[in-house]
């Protein structure tokens, strides 16, 4: 790293540790009347505050507000009800529930505050920004509506989770900048909550900016493109592939991003960070380390690779050692003890500061090939799949060379390269449900041969009569939300 990339970087890390350190004064979930509007948001450099204060909020753990950061959350939502990861020595017995098919309202991994945390920073970024302008006039429009489009991105990302994760959810757009503004509010239906974000996105996209010319920014803030990648995959959870086209080709011929095909391309993406494959990613630093090295490579760590990653998704060549696929051993996972290794390469408990990465560009491309499938473009569906295979060199156990007009092989075999190229991104529980729920759970054998391989035999026929029930794809609100909202109600499996 350069002497200029180490300033930029410093300033950008001092900016959001300041957002921090701000939001905890200003922007609390229950914060004093009066302090938002009479002693803030009256300069542009107040503003920047606050909006870096956005960042700060993906990547930080306020006390008193959560027991873990965000990214811990997007991890465990994202992987823990699916196939590759497992509980390990250190887990807790509500990591063993979630691996057992058994979610309680109690278990505090259910637990959205952090989340909704943001979006109210957000919601107050969005209400209280304009008013900077007429209080600051060396605040220009673009700059106003450059940092409107990264909360209104911001605010839709949070809200994705929400809605894929819990089903139904409170939607709440307006900020809660003092007491009399607290509200109890019921859940809106999911369909409502994914029109939100996509109407937050539409209003973004325009106001958003193509670079920000230091490459940090480019990856660490919202851009045009981290709205395009957001777009699609929204799109193609809601079975709009048209659209999710659209949106991944306006990335794809951006030409600002590719595969990286060097041997050790995870390097690039995993270890340096910030690649050119990179789209969106939380940045994360010596002065604020990722809560990743604890979680996976101690002695009590409270996860690890499920046994059949290596067997049966990557595969092993047991007659020529040296055919390997490049994402399986010692890149995703340390194979003999089952250790994930993908997002703590050269980490230590004081240097744990690998990124967490949201977009990347396989991720498109592959997201790209799943709608391409949807709609009847198998053969250019297949070419992206096989490109991707090629880059990771695949195995050929794992080619499964469907008919390009089989659909569902199709489907399977784009699932499978996903859980490849994906490893422990946080994509894999969110893959399994948007195939599984297509055409009104066309494909619930998805979900259902899944418990077969990740839930523990004595545990699977009870796992299986509840995946059944198309309720239990969604988590149970909290407990603690319910006992302080009285509008609140419990999701119906878990009533």
């Amino acid at each position: 790293m350069n002497m200029l990339r180490k300033i930029v970087l410093a300033i950008f890390i001092t900016l959001l540790v300041t957002g921090a350190t701000s939001c905890k004064k200003w922007l609390s979930l229950k914060p004093s009347d009066g302090i938002v509007g009479d002693e803030f948001w009256q300069t542009k450099e107040q503003l920047a505050s606050a909006v870096n204060g956005l960042y700060a909020s993906l990547i930080g753990n306020p006390p008193g507000i959560s027991d873990r950061s965000l990214a811990e959350y997007l991890f465990m939502w994202g992987e823990l009800r699916a196939d590759m990861v497992a509980p390990s020595q250190g887990a807790s017995n509500f990591d063993i529930d979630i691996n057992n098919v058994n979610l309680l309202s109690t278990n505090t991994i259910v637990n959205w505050r952090g989340v909704y945390r943001t979006i109210n920073y957000c919601n107050t970024v969005i209400d209280l920004g304009p008013g900077v302008l007429k209080k600051d006039k060396t605040l220009t429009e673009e700059q106003l509506n450059y940092y409107l489009s990264e909360a209104f991105t911001i605010r839709a990302l949070m809200y994705f989770y929400l809605a894929r994760s819990f089903g139904d959810v409170p939607l709440k757009i307006k900020a809660t900048t003092s007491d009399d503004q607290l509200e109890q509010l019921p859940k809106s239906k999911q369909s409502e909550v994914l029109q939100q974000i996509v109407s937050d996105l539409t209003t973004a996209e325009p106001m958003a900016v193509t670079s920000y010319g230091v490459k940090e920014f480019d990856k660490g803030r919202v851009t045009k493109y981290t709205i395009y990648a957001l777009m699609a995959d929204v799109y193609l959870w809601m079975d709009k592939y048209d659209d999710c086209i659209t949106a991944c080709d306006k990335i794809m011929q951006s030409g600002r991003y590719g595969l990286r095909t060097n041997r050790n391309f995870f390097s690039d993406i995993f270890i340096e960070g910030n690649s050119t494959e990179s789209i969106f990613e939380l940045q994360y630093s010596k002065e604020a380390l990722n809560p990743f090295f604890p979680m996976f490579f101690t002695n009590k760590k409270r996860y690890q690779a499920a046994d059949a990653v290596m067997e049966d998704m990557y595969t092993i060549d047991y007659v020529n050692v040296d055919s390997v696929d490049y994402r399986g051993d010692n890149a995703s996972l340390a194979s003999a003890t089952n250790t994930i290794i993908k997002l703590i390469w050269n980490s230590t408990q004081d240097a744990s500061f690998n990124h967490w990465i949201v977009y990347r560009y396989a991720d498109i491309l592959l997201l790209k090939a799943e709608a391409l499938n949807q709609v009847g473009r198998g053969p250019e569906a297949l070419k992206i799949v096989y490109d991707i295979r090629r880059r990771g060199h695949a195995l050929p156990a794992t080619d499964r060379n469907p008919s390009s007009s089989d659909i569902d092989g199709v489907t399977d075999f784009i699932l499978e390269e996903r859980a490849r190229e994906l490893a422990f991104e946080g994509k894999r529980w969110y893959d399994l449900l948007r195939n599984a729920k297509r055409n009104n759970y066309e494909r619930l054998d998805i979900l259902l041969n899944m418990v077969v391989t990740a839930t523990p035999p004595e545990r699977q026929q009870s796992a299986l009569n509840k995946y059944k029930d198309y309720n239990s794809h969604y988590f149970p609100i909290f407990s603690y939300e319910l006992s302080t909202d009285k509008n609140l109600e419990q999701n119906p499996f878990y009533q």
